[in-house]
């Protein structure tokens, strides 16, 4: 009976720690804040409490991003059944903007010496509704900050004033002014330093045993990699341009099959990195009419009238395609520069393709004769339908003036399978 009774107490012990590893999962976040990054803190999030881990550490360094994505992280930070840690780092890192309302959110946040957080008034619709609409924006991204300040029993005041006034602070002065709860010059001493602390999850109060945790770091798998690649508006723009042109190639040269299919698939996955991105549909319409003029220039021969429509759409367009928060999430200006100038010697390359057929002689049916230099092999007279040899071939031919054998003849015209000629 005591062996049972051994053996259930070991097994309670052994399933009490696995149930309760003190290891602590570690994920890195170094870019704007997107829907690619939104749906990775989400999973590692639930990869940290199905393991069981302690607790998750975000290691942060962002300029910003997108506030509805922000607003997704934010929620399953505050519904985490695990304990969040933001740490703001390594040095010279920063929490911008949407990095603001994520730091504040975290269960417990931190900052490595040298960083700094703030500036988290909301730009991304700026210059493109009304003042009253920026207004509600704002208005709404302060409750939204308030809100969490309030949860997380941070300075309320000073959140406020990130979103109003933009304001910005060292890691010295976000801890005076209970921003955050610590500074730590590396994970080891951040986890050292929050031993023994009691958080409150979702789940309920969790007191922290971090001196002897290991960290482990969450490795992005391919499809967050993947989705990384393709959210880049530069990454998404120019698969929308090879998605364009293998259409174009492709209508330009039908049977070729390649291009068309090329330029297919990269349509496809620019619709898809496109719906993960602001899009100003504005923009995207200006391309599409660039689209239009293109295919027209193909069919229709303007003398680069089209072409030259189509270049200002697409400039104009591509500059207003992505409709979001700071530079850091903008398409590059060289990038739309170089695809305009590569647009245009390609459209030129057809222009003057067209404008010489228009000069070209015809090259089937008898008119193609006219100008061509043959030989007499039966004499021709103004009485007698004679023969001579045009590009390997032999024809009947009549002239006005008599032309014997051998002789070197111009075709004139040609009036059904019997050719005029002159002498040379």
């Amino acid at each position: 009976m005591r062996f049972y009774i051994k053996l259930v107490s070991i097994y309670i012990i052994f399933a009490f720690s696995i149930a309760y590893s003190s290891d602590f999962g570690l994920l890195k976040i170094n870019s704007a804040i997107t829907p690619s990054s939104s749906a990775r803190i989400e999973r590692a999030i639930r990869w940290a409490e199905n393991m069981p881990l302690q607790g998750l550490i975000i290691q942060l360094n962002t300029p910003g991003g997108l506030l509805e994505s922000t607003r997704e992280i934010v929620q399953n930070i505050l519904n985490s059944k695990v304990p969040i840690i933001v740490y703001v780092s390594p040095s010279g890192a920063r929490a911008g903007s949407a990095g603001v309302f994520i730091t504040l959110s975290a269960h417990i946040a931190a900052m490595a010496p040298g960083t700094n957080i703030g500036a988290a008034h909301p730009v991304g619709l700026q210059g493109s509704v009304d003042s009253t609409m920026n207004e509600k924006i704002l208005n709404d991204a302060t409750a939204f900050i308030r809100s969490i300040a309030q949860q997380r029993n941070r300075n309320v005041e000073w959140a406020e004033k990130a979103v109003r006034e933009s304001i910005s602070s060292t890691e010295q002065e976000a801890l005076e002014n209970r921003v955050i709860d610590l500074i730590a010059p590396d994970v080891d001493s951040l986890l050292s330093a929050v031993d023994s602390r009691e958080i409150t999850t979702a789940k309920g109060k969790v007191i922290l045993s971090t001196k002897q945790a290991k960290v482990i770091e969450y490795e992005p798998s391919f499809r967050d990699k993947f989705l990384d690649l393709i959210t880049n508006p530069n990454i998404a723009y120019i698969l929308l341009l090879i998605g364009i042109y293998g259409i174009l190639f492709e209508l330009y040269n039908p049977g070729s099959i390649f291009p068309g299919v090329v330029g297919a698939l990269s349509l496809i996955l620019a619709a898809y990195s496109l719906q993960m991105l602001p899009v100003n549909y504005a923009g995207l319409a200006l391309i599409i009419l660039a689209i239009i003029l293109f295919l027209l220039e193909i069919k229709i021969t303007s003398y680069g009238l089209l072409t030259i429509g189509g270049l200002i759409s697409l400039f104009i367009g591509s500059l207003m395609l992505i409709d979001a928060p700071g530079e850091f999430m903008k398409i590059s200006l060289s990038l739309i520069i170089t695809a305009v100038v590569v647009t245009f010697i390609f459209f030129t390359f057809i222009i003057t393709l067209g404008i010489k057929a228009q000069f070209r002689r015809k090259s089937l049916g008898f008119d193609s004769l006219v100008g061509l230099e043959g030989r007499v092999i039966e004499e021709i007279s103004p009485n007698k339908t004679g023969k001579i040899l045009v590009k390997g071939e032999i024809w009947s031919a009549i002239s006005d003036q008599v032309i014997p054998k051998d002789a070197s003849v111009i075709v004139e015209k040609a009036n059904s399978f019997t050719l005029f000629v002159k002498p040379k």
